[in-house]
Formats: structure tokens, C-alpha cells, sequence
């Protein structure tokens, strides 16, 4: 399931040209990714678009018109209205195939419950009022409510959205509803020719990755089966435990990433406004948590080392070694961690050219240190 909601990237408060500066942030979502893209490079952020599903309308129009003149005949007692898209693409399909109005007469007479604000705006705009929203913008807790407030024995038609939700349909199959649905869209997973999703996997992996971001349940769990296909779901999951952030609309969106052991930023409001402001405010909090060296206050914002007062842009091979020197904190990372970071493997030739360039680039003497036999520090100041 979605959570289904927008809200204007103006309404996001302390905006800054430079508020996300070095930091490299991936979007999973299709539908209405613009928002989310142009809110963070409108920030400084680099973007890496990889939608790992895609919304489609129904292969056909006519399952909906079925369904559709199902529902009529029937006068539901009960309509479940899930997502604003959903509700209004299918008047559109039943006003095409001349069952507007009829639908309209058959749902008035119906209670109409509402899973969040944006579905009732749907029913609003086709003319229709509800009768009641969910507790806690879920299906699960729509169904609750029906289950809760309503007696068995009543036909309940339920708009349903991307992926069916089986589990909370049979719920009411069990407590006694006769259970009609229509699906005006669904989701998709990408085709393998679309090389983005493993492009970033790739970049999460390697430490070049500071957040991702998601709209929906299914685009986490096609994250996750695309990282199975490549044989890398350890190597993300350890990365999204570690250094890559998962930031997510709503609690929805969050089940699969908390069933995985993950513990993903949520906003309390589940608003994409919201969602913006909390990966803007847990970025900006962790580089401002920087280290006092011999050279000034040094911080890591993504891809993006600050030295007092200068700014120094990183290659990702820079940044997969300086990222855990760094987050040592002064203590020593080993040759031996670092060159698996970088390249997979123990290679003595390539860290030691890859810590030459990055000394090079930071333009810091002494600010990372060779620990004899054992690896490298930073050098931190006490106190």
C-alpha cells in the first residue's frame, strides 16, 4: 500500500540554496517524484532517480467497467475509498463508459469511509460526502473501523490500489461481508533494462549514498528483490543500518524496512512536505556534529568535506575511505577494512594510491595519519 499524500515543497520551512550541499540522496518513487527531486537539488542535494516501480492504469478499461456495473446492481451498504488517484481515475472510467451518474446513485446511499485526507477529497470532488476517515491512514485500520461500528452481512465495496491487500479483504470475508472490489491502477516493477534501481544499489553499497527515500510499501520491497537478483540484499541492508538513511511518508511505507530490521525516519504527519523536512533536518544534524583538528572543524556532508572554512568536493573512491576514517572518530580503521570497502577486496596498491589522492584533495597535512601496522586515524584535538 501508499501513502497517497502531497503537500507543496513550499510549505517546508528554513529553506537554503546550500541547506543539503555534498549530500547525495536516492528517490525510489515514479509517480510524482518531481516534487520530491526538485525539493532537494533546490537544496544543493545530487539525486539519484531510480524508480523501482512504476503506476500503471488497468491494461484495459473494461475489469473496471465489470467491476464497476457490479457495484451498481449490488448498492453497496459500505464503500472503502483508498487513494485520490484511485477514486478519481475510476469516475473517469465510469463517466467514459456512461455509468457515471449511476455510480454516483448507487454510492450515495452507501456509508463511504475514507483511509486518509486526499481520498476524501476524491469522493468530495465527485460529488459524493463521507461518512468517516481511519485512524491511522492504513487500510488495516479502515478495516477496523467496518469490523468495529458495522454489523456482518453487509455488501462492502472496497477501491483498491497497486497491490491488492488480501490479507485485510479476507478480514471482512471472515466477519461475514460480501467483498467487491475495483482497481483502477497498479504497480509495477521496472524491467531489468532499466539499469537505475542497480545503479543505486551499487552507489548505497559503496558508501556513496546518504539517504533513500520512499512513497510506497511495494517500491521497498522492490528495492529489496532487485538487491536479491544481484546477489547484494546483505550488503544493503548493512549499508542501510550503517551510513545510508531510509526515510519514509508513512507507517505503510515503513513495514517492510522495519520487518527487515531497519529503523527508517518517518515523519508524525504522513506529508510529503514532512518527509522533506525530516531528511533536510537529520542530514543537516549530522554533519553539524563535525570533529576539532589542528586544520579547524572538519565535517563529512556526503560527498563533501568542510575544513574550517573551505569546501572540498570528494570522488566516490575519495569518500568510501575518508567516510569511515571519519566516523571513527579518531580511532584507527585497518588497512585491511578499508580496502574491502573500496574495491571488494585486500588490495594493497589500489588503497594506497586511493589514500594518496585523497591527502592530495584535502590538502591537509597530518589531518589523517598512518597508525604503523595497525591502519589510520584523524587526528582530533582533546577537548
Amino acid at each position: 500500500m501508499t501513502e497517497d499524500r502531497v503537500e507543496t515543497t513550499e510549505t517546508v520551512p528554513g529553506f537554503r540554496p546550500d541547506q543539503l550541499q555534498g549530500f547525495r540522496i536516492g528517490v525510489t518513487s515514479d509517480r510524482r517524484s518531481g516534487d520530491l527531486i526538485d525539493a532537494f537539488e533546490r537544496r544543493g542535494a545530487q539525486v539519484i532517480h531510480a524508480p523501482t516501480i512504476r503506476m500503471v492504469n488497468a491494461d484495459a478499461d473494461d475489469p473496471v467497467i465489470a467491476d464497476t456495473r457490479a457495484m451498481i446492481a449490488a448498492w453497496p451498504d459500505i464503500l472503502l475509498a483508498t487513494t485520490a488517484y484511485g477514486i478519481r481515475r475510476w469516475f473517469e472510467v465510469s463517466d467514459a463508459a456512461g455509468l457515471g451518474e449511476d455510480l454516483v446513485a448507487a454510492l450515495s446511499r452507501a456509508e463511504i469511509l475514507v483511509r486518509g485526507p486526499k481520498a476524501r477529497g476524491g469522493i468530495r470532488a465527485a460529488g459524493l460526502d463521507d461518512a468517516g476517515m481511519s485512524d491511522e491512514e492504513t487500510t488495516a485500520s479502515l478495516v477496523d473501523r467496518v469490523l468495529a461500528s458495522y454489523p456482518p452481512g453487509l455488501t462492502v465495496a472496497v477501491q483498491v490500489h497497486g497491490r491488492i491487500d488480501e490479507p485485510q479483504l479476507e478480514r471482512l470475508r471472515i466477519a461475514g461481508h460480501r467483498v467487491l472490489t475495483v482497481a483502477p491502477y497498479s504497480w509495477r516493477t521496472t524491467d531489468g533494462s532499466d539499469l537505475r534501481v542497480q545503479r543505486l544499489i551499487e552507489v548505497a553499497c559503496s558508501d556513496q549514498l546518504d539517504c533513500i527515500t520512499f512513497t510506497s510499501a511495494p517500491a521497498v520491497e522492490a528495492l529489496f528483490d532487485a538487491a536479491d537478483a544481484m546477489g547484494r540484499r546483505n550488503d544493503l541492508l548493512d549499508a542501510m543500518t550503517d551510513r545510508v538513511v531510509p526515510a519514509v511518508v508513512g507507517p505503510v511505507t515503513a513495514a517492510p524496512l522495519l520487518a527487515a530490521g531497519l529503523s527508517p525516519l518517518q515523519p508524525e504527519r504522513f506529508r510529503m512536505g514532512a518527509l522533506i523536512r525530516l531528511v533536510c533536518e537529520h542530514l543537516e544534524r549530522t554533519a553539524s556534529d563535525g570533529l576539532r583538528t589542528q586544520h579547524g572543524r572538519v565535517q563529512l556532508r556526503g560527498a563533501v568535506v568542510r575544513i574550517g572554512d573551505r569546501h572540498v568536493p570528494l570522488t566516490p573512491a575519495q569518500v568510501a575511505v575518508f567516510g569511515p576514517i571519519f566516523r571513527a572518530r579518531g580511532a584507527v580503521v585497518s588497512r585491511d577494512q578499508l580496502s574491502r570497502i573500496l574495491v571488494g577486496t585486500v588490495d594493497d596498491h589500489v588503497l594506497d594510491m586511493a589514500l594518496s589522492r585523497l591527502r592530495t584533495a584535502l590538502d591537509a597535512p597530518g589531518l589523517i595519519t598512518t597508525v604503523v601496522k595497525r591502519g589510520y586515524r584523524i587526528d582530533v584535538l582533546d577537548g
